[in-house]
């Protein structure tokens, strides 16, 4: 009797092993048609309210219904419209990597010290093709998984710049000018591995607030449920600072006569100041921002190379992104110390290639 009982616990054994098996599969396939059930809804939703809210805004506010106030809704809602599919996509790859990437695989990949790991980490920017929106849940979800900041920094800075889709739409936008392109390469490459070198020596822990899991208390943050409590937290907090620098940057068009810009491009070093100062408030898409300086036919080369390089660093809706996720001490200091260094960088390669 015992070798038949033993036989009959093997099969009850496989038997429970398989049902489990078969459990863990079904959950995973529902918690992946969630995670894009959530994605698409979460995405419409932004999309609609925005479009519904430019398009019925100044209908339903007839009083305020005037040209600068047509003017700002037109505007907010290019910004977000441009940067919802970017955003969608940063939150996809950081909940991914924080549910699917082990910590080990990171410590293999970039080496142990700092110094050299920055400049590995903002080379790695050319894989991911999204703009800034994108860029800065995947830093956060970086540092959760225990990159250093320095390098994590550098990525973000570097992968709305130098990605394949920047690049080439670059070219496009400059036809015959491959200069254009290999500079906004070299000056955005290199503005970001010297913010993550100043970080190594001058950032301090009390500047960061490190973003912390978006799992629930005694959830998992691995697998299919991480990955879903990852991407609905990561999209809707992110979501909402992009509306709110959209809307800055909208009452900036509108508040700045177009004449006033007329008075810099005489002065080459003004012209670059001026575009690098626009280039903060007007939030264009990286993806996009090459077309826009291409047109800007009045101001020099240079100057046109930093409106290209500063945009995808350092704009009002990034800003608004980075104090939602790393906190308004760490926002304010390093927006100010990249949009130094991007300008510097822009004016040396421009002096150089251009």
């Amino acid at each position: 009797m015992a070798p038949v009982s033993m036989a009959a616990g093997g099969r009850d054994e496989r038997g429970a092993r398989n049902v489990d098996d078969r459990r863990t599969v079904a959950d995973g396939v529902r918690l992946a048609v969630r995670a894009l059930v959530y994605a698409v809804l979460g995405g419409a939703a932004l999309l609609t309210v925005a479009t519904v809210v430019s398009v019925l805004g100044p209908v339903l506010a007839l009083d305020l219904y005037t040209p600068p106030v047509a003017a700002w809704w037109t505007v907010f809602t290019a910004v977000v419209v441009q940067g919802v599919p970017f955003l969608l996509l940063g939150t996809v790859v950081s909940a991914a990597i924080g549910a699917f990437v082990p910590e080990r695989a990171f410590s293999r990949l970039l080496p142990r010290n700092q110094v050299l790991a920055v400049p590995v980490a903002g080379a790695a920017g050319v894989v991911l093709p999204g703009c800034e929106c994108a860029s800065v849940p995947v830093a956060g979800s970086l540092m959760r998984r225990g990159v250093a900041p320095a390098a994590a920094l550098a990525f973000l800075l570097s992968a709305p710049a130098i990605n394949p889709v920047v690049l080439v739409a670059t070219s496009i936008a400059f036809p015959g000018q491959p200069a254009m392109v290999a500079a906004r390469l070299l000056a955005s490459l290199t503005a970001a591995v010297v913010m993550g070198w100043l970080w190594v020596r001058f950032g301090k822990d009390e500047w960061l607030r490190l973003p912390k899991s978006p799992t629930a208390p005694g959830a998992s943050s691995y697998g299919w449920t991480g990955f879903v409590s990852g991407l609905r937290h990561d999209f809707l907090h992110a979501g909402g600072f992009l509306v709110v620098g959209a809307g800055a940057a909208a009452a900036f068009n509108v508040a700045v006569p177009r004449s006033v810009l007329d008075v810099f491009t005489d002065s080459a070093w003004l012209s670059v100041l001026l575009l690098a100062v626009l280039a903060v408030v007007l939030c264009v898409c990286s993806e996009a921002d090459a077309f826009v300086a291409a047109s800007l036919s009045g101001f020099s080369p240079t100057a046109r190379l930093a409106f290209m390089v500063v945009g995808p660093m350092v704009d009002l809706k990034l800003i608004a992104l980075q104090t939602g996720t790393f906190g308004r001490a760490f926002a304010v200091r390093f927006a100010s110390v990249t949009w130094v260094v991007a300008v510097a960088s822009s004016v040396l390669v421009g002096w150089w290639l251009l």
